[in-house]
């Protein structure tokens, strides 16, 4: 049964939730793993792989030797600044590419390292205006989106409000930091728009927008080199700066790292952006250039990029790894979200093979990069001019965080190329009309919730939506009833447990044109994905009339009813052979309703003389049904189930299988 629950924030709004009789809201913890006593616990031990990833073995670096406190704790440093966010965005990629849930621990563990109960943040200055202070604030939005923890959204909306009042110069263009009056750095442009973007998406700012599209042009305008394309590391509206041409107000030369924060910046702005908004168009074009620009200047033998982009093999440059793995990064997710044509594909790989094969070493069981320069950058200091030798002085580094975090998202987004053809030109379609669920967020806006794409709490599928697209099959959410207009191109239809009264007072129910209109669409091609639930979370009288037309019936037989942490009452075997289910062999399934086949349906999972999933091929088409919500984020994203069960790779299987369908 639902139940409606107040939630206390920290600045006394209460906040309407509902619990759900099968699962919470997101825990205001981690959920330790629990020590199974049962010996059936014991049978099952998963065999030992090789790891091939090499972002999963430069993450274990991570996670075991970057900043050391000083009691020998990984991940904690002395001072909040953007070397942290980068890297931890590189471990998010690893979670949601993985469903690992120490991933997400490490990230968590970090932040919670700087941010009070209070939405404080240990060693941060407001007043210094850095925008070297906004990177991390994407960390803290993905702990907000997850964990619901009000401390993280008020971490967050301290570096929003720094934004608010960011010194600009007179054209709109934010100022580095306080005591770099009138210089616009490149950099500036992943620290601070990707963070703006998803902070103004997530809390519904959507004039903020204008603004961040017009941090790109602006920079492109003032620091681009028409004859090469490519841009210049800063710009001095005021041209006193002793590194400033006195005419355009640029620095003297192209810094291969300043350009890999831009496009990095613009690609992971990008994604955030409105459909139709009339900047996201122009966007896409600056990125376009940008891609071409740095494609011309990639070495032809190594495949890297010079520290000095436009100056190759001159003395004292030198190949440098962090901006080499930011344009790998840049053109691989241009291309996978379809901002870049897929030629940029192959620099990519090349460039990410120069990476691998000149600064990646295995040392000590350790997998260490090597070959990333120090900070270098313009400025009022003296001995920063912006000149050649500015640049080449800079200490070449080992596991430089910056060349860390750029090195683990390129190798998430080379890792997600693979797998992309699989599904590629195709689109998954989520039913928000029938579940059609709302709530007031925290700003006091009524948003669409449980089992949506956007949600990424324990009852969303946000994880289950980035396997999808890790297989190139693009998501879109239905919230009107279907039609044959708005399921053409549709090529998989996900219905997931309709609303009952409880959950919603108006719900819409599964009516006759409905059926018969999903059913023509199957029958002409259509891959159905029908997730239930158990009695009586589910609006079973309707719902079974569309699972019945395919000869599935959804009995009122209940199953795998768990209790608290014992997680293995909820466990079904898979076994070898499964003609869906390929790698995942022990799945986890909580109060499921059973099924009863006729027709041409089939079991494809049964379990104890229980059917557990069906599937029916009607027409050309294909229908899959399952008693249960089951592939939202609480039961693949790592965070709470034992490690042993395969619920992620289930997820996997089951995106491989719909997308390889005709």
């Amino acid at each position: 049964m639902n139940k409606f629950l107040y939630v206390l924030t920290l600045s006394g709004l209460l906040i309407p939730c509902l619990s759900f009789g099968k699962q919470e809201r997101a825990p205001a913890l981690p959920i330790v793993q629990p020590v199974v006593k049962n010996e059936a616990a014991t049978t099952y031990r998963k065999k030992p792989v090789q790891d091939t990833s090499w972002a999963s073995r430069m993450a274990k670096t991570v996670m075991v030797t970057l900043w050391k406190d000083k009691d020998g704790v990984a991940g904690r440093p002395e001072k909040w600044s953007y070397n942290q966010g980068i890297v931890l965005k590189g471990a998010e990629g690893l979670w949601k590419n993985t469903g690992d849930r120490r991933y997400f621990d490490y990230i968590q563990r970090s932040m919670d390292h700087f941010v009070e109960n209070g939405g404080t943040i240990r060693t941060y200055d407001s007043g210094a205006y850095d925008m070297d202070n906004m990177p991390g604030g994407r960390n803290l939005l993905t702990l907000y989106k997850v964990t619901g923890k009000e401390k993280y959204f008020r971490a967050a909306t301290v570096l929003r409000n720094q934004l608010r009042t960011q010194p600009r110069i007179q054209e709109g263009g934010f100022w580095h930091k306080q005591k770099y009056s009138n210089q616009l750095w490149l950099d500036d442009l992943y620290f601070g728009q990707p963070f703006y973007a998803e902070y103004a998406a997530t809390f519904h700012e959507d004039t903020a927008f204008n603004d961040i599209a017009r941090q790109f042009l602006l920079m492109e305008r003032v620091c681009r080199d028409a004859r090469t394309g490519l841009l210049y590391h800063g710009y001095d509206a005021s041209r006193t700066q002793a590194w400033a041409n006195k005419t355009t107000g640029r620095s003297p030369h192209v810094w291969a790292r300043a350009m890999g924060w831009y496009g990095m910046g613009l690609v992971d702005a990008l994604e955030w952006f409105p459909i139709g908004h009339p900047a996201r168009d122009t966007l896409t074009k600056i990125l376009n250039r940008f891609a071409v620009a740095i494609s011309a200047y990639q070495d032809k033998k190594s495949g890297l990029w010079w520290n000095i982009v436009d100056l190759p093999g001159k003395n004292k440059n030198y190949e440098e790894a962090s901006a080499s793995g930011m344009f790998v990064y840049t053109l691989c997710k241009g291309v996978r979200l379809g901002y870049l044509p897929s030629k940029f594909i192959t620099v990519a790989r090349k460039g990410h093979s120069g990476i691998i094969n000149k600064f990646v070493k295995t040392e000590s069981g350790m997998v260490n990069l090597y070959g990333t320069a120090g900070a270098s950058g313009t400025g009022d200091e003296a001995y920063r001019n912006g000149d050649l030798d500015d640049y080449s002085s800079e200490k070449v580094t080992v596991n430089n965080p910056v060349g860390v975090g750029a090195f683990l998202m390129a190798c998430n987004e080379m890792d997600m190329l693979l797998t992309l053809d699989r599904g590629k030109g195709k689109t998954v379609l989520l039913d928000h009309y029938f579940n059609s669920e709302r709530l007031k967020d925290i700003t006091g806006t009524e948003v669409p919730f449980h089992y949506v794409w956007e949600e990424m709490d324990n009852n969303g599928y946000s994880l289950l939506g980035h396997v999808f697209k890790k297989y190139g099959v693009a998501t879109r959410t239905l919230h009107e009833a279907p039609t044959a207009t708005n399921l053409r191109g549709v090529d998989i239809y996900l219905i997931v447990d309709p609303d009952t009264t409880r959950e919603n007072p108006n719900p819409n129910y599964i009516e006759q044109e409905h059926i018969n209109t999903i059913y023509e669409w199957v029958s002409k091609g259509g891959v159905l994905l029908m997730f239930a639930n158990d009695p009586p979370n589910v609006e079973m009288t309707h719902f079974n009339r569309l699972t019945s037309r395919f000869g599935i019936q959804l009995n009122t037989k209940s199953r795998n009813m768990v209790k608290g942490d014992e997680y293995l009452t909820g466990t079904i075997e898979v076994p070898e052979g499964n003609s869906i289910f390929k790698t995942a062999r022990k799945v986890y399934l909580k109060e499921i309703c059973t099924l009863s086949n006729s027709g041409t349906a089939k079991a494809i999972l049964s379990d104890q003389g229980d059917v557990i999933i069906s599937v029916a091929v009607i027409g050309k088409g294909t229908v899959f049904v399952v008693g249960d919500p089951w592939l939202y984020n609480e039961y693949i994203d790592g965070r709470k189930l034992p490690a042993e069960f395969d619920n992620y790779k289930a997820a996997e299987d089951l995106v491989k299988w719909a997308a390889a369908l005709k």
